[in-house]
């Protein structure tokens, strides 16, 4: 089955809201995947990208976000109660979906695709920056901020491409 994958865009993910949303709806756009946490040391890092995502949708750019309690139990709640923090907290508007494994034995189809070839996050707020055509172009460390200025260049050139 994973041979049939060739592309993001080949998955399919529940959202937040438990619905199936095929990754399909996203060719053409620059993605920023990230695992999040709504009790980790970078659970700040939502504001910063909620207003990447703001600044940017426009032109082709989402944010998705995948929370997940493997590092530090530091996602505990259901899906329900995180989609309520990040509103509440930081108004996060850019797309969310259900909490995934992103390591290990259970790892989700859209983590196996992210990580084959960029490695599996080694803790929360990993990200991934996808291409319009669907391919993984780098990866950033947890410590790497919404605003860091060689992510932004990374996403202006993906943008451009």
């Amino acid at each position: 089955m994973t041979t049939s994958i060739q592309s993001f865009h080949d998955l399919t993910a529940q959202t937040i809201d438990h619905q199936e949303q095929p990754l399909s709806a996203y060719a053409g756009k620059v993605l920023l995947v990230v695992n999040t946490a709504s009790e980790c040391g970078f659970t700040p890092q939502y504001a910063g990208l909620e207003r990447l995502w703001r600044e940017l949708q426009g032109r082709g750019f989402a944010i998705l976000g995948f929370p997940s309690n493997q590092f530090g139990a530091q996602e505990p709640g259901s899906d329900a109660e995180i989609k309520t923090f990040c509103d509440a907290k930081y108004h996060v508007t850019f797309p969310m979906f259900a909490k995934v494994d992103v390591k290990g034995p259970g790892q989700s189809p859209v983590y196996r695709f992210l990580t084959a070839h960029h490695g599996e996050p080694r803790w929360n707020f990993h990200k991934y920056l996808v291409g319009k055509d669907g391919q993984v172009i780098q990866s950033y460390e947890s410590k790497v901020e919404p605003n860091d200025r060689g992510l932004r260049a990374a996403i202006d050139s993906a943008l451009g491409a």
